[in-house]
């Protein structure tokens, strides 16, 4: 997830952008992308990288989104095009009409769909009615019901996994492996590399100057496992250990979290930090991240951690073994394991100098692996095949 940060890439101001010189080797007119999503968390802000990009390159995108989001702010202050739309959710008939009419355009040469909750199935069948080709980013780990699958990912002409777990799950869900391409997500490492004074932090959030203090930057819903760090937060607290943690996120499990926290008496060393636009500017003056989802796409806020320097505490689910080298960049452990999360803790708290070489180590993967311009570069050898393909038949 990602607290709202807009980015450095490009301009802000506001407008629809214009259109860039086009570099016709890339055999494109212009790609629709279909978010609908309201908030900027990972994903849209990986909507927003790739269009940005794709904009760089010569190629018009236009960023299809749900009137009066978040996403179509940010975009906005990008230059980036957008149109928003009327979505009620994912079975707004007239939202697939209007996607279909917005489709049979003549700019119209390839439709990206990229977030579940109708996009996904309602884009699909709108790129199909407009004879327009489509193709989807799966961003999650969870299986879907088996009877939607076949049809639904027979109407796309690439999938495009954001990890090869993501991609193991469709594949044993019976998606053909030669339809689906890897393309890891990204992170603008830049932006995350100069954060303020620790003496700052400490102020903005309450704690302790001197004492160790982590960050875990997620939504507040079930399958990020902020019940796994509570418990993990007693475990040490019988240990010794009082590491403090600022939760950044919102969502509906907020309240629960912080009773949760109340009755394993460590409420005192957690700090709700909410939903902040200005994450970038506190991430990195931390002691280190902790990311103990239960089931993950990737894990955004894991590139984001290791972009800003910091080693990342997090669990063996889906994609995130992918960012984190265990022992080398951060700690991995079991998803749902209170213990072990306490035990690698510990680690990190009882070496400072060896959790700083982790998170130096991070930042040069990140910046090697998870670039903007490798992500973007993957997602158009995905569209230049799907656009071969519809030319040759």
């Amino acid at each position: 997830m990602h607290e709202g940060h807009h980015g450095r890439r490009g301009g802000g101001g506001g407008g629809s952008g214009a259109a860039p010189a086009r570099d016709s080797r890339e055999g494109l007119v212009s790609v629709v992308h279909v978010e609908t999503g309201r908030h900027l968390y990972g994903g849209a802000l990986q909507v927003l990288y790739l269009a940005q990009g794709l904009q760089e390159r010569g190629i018009e995108s236009v960023l299809m989104v749900p009137r009066g989001s978040e996403v179509a702010a940010a975009g906005r202050d990008r230059w980036l095009r957008v149109e928003e739309f009327p979505f009620r959710g994912e079975a707004d008939v007239m939202a697939l009409a209007r996607m279909a009419a917005r489709f049979r355009r003549a700019d119209v040469e390839l439709v990206h769909l990229h977030s579940r909750r109708g996009a996904d199935t309602l884009g699909a069948v709108a790129a199909t009615v407009a004879r327009v080709p489509v193709v989807v980013t799966r961003r999650v780990d969870n299986p879907e019901v088996e009877w939607v699958v076949g049809a639904k990912y027979g109407l796309y002409r690439r999938v495009i996994a954001i990890s090869a777990a993501v991609r193991e799950v469709l594949v044993d869900q019976g998606v053909p492996r030669e339809k689906i391409s890897l393309v890891h997500s990204a992170v603008e490492a830049g932006d995350w590399v100069d954060p303020v004074a620790r003496r700052e932090t400490d102020a903005e959030f309450g704690l302790v100057p001197g004492e160790p203090a982590g960050a875990m930057v997620a939504q507040f819903i079930p399958r990020k496992g902020h019940w796994v760090l509570v418990d993990a937060l007693a475990i040490l607290k019988r240990r010794g250990m009082t590491p403090s943690v600022v939760l950044f996120g919102r969502g509906p499990m907020g309240e629960n979290v912080a009773e949760l926290a109340e009755v394993a008496g460590v409420v005192n060393q957690i700090r709700f930090a909410g939903f902040r636009t200005d994450l970038h500017r506190w991430l990195g003056s931390f002691d280190f991240c902790v990311h103990p989802p239960l089931r993950e796409g990737l894990g955004v806020a894991v590139l984001q951690a290791g972009a800003a320097g910091l080693p990342v505490v997090g669990t063996r689910a889906g994609g995130v073994p992918e960012i984190i080298q265990d022992g080398r960049t951060g700690l991995l452990c079991p998803p749902g394991d209170a213990g072990a999360l306490a035990t690698a803790l510990a680690s990190i708290l009882a070496d400072p100098e060896a959790a700083r070489a982790m998170g130096r180590r991070a930042r040069e993967r990140i910046e090697s692996r998870f670039s903007v311009d490798t992500m973007v570069d993957g997602n158009l050898n995905v569209y230049r095949e799907a656009v071969r393909r519809r030319h040759n038949r």
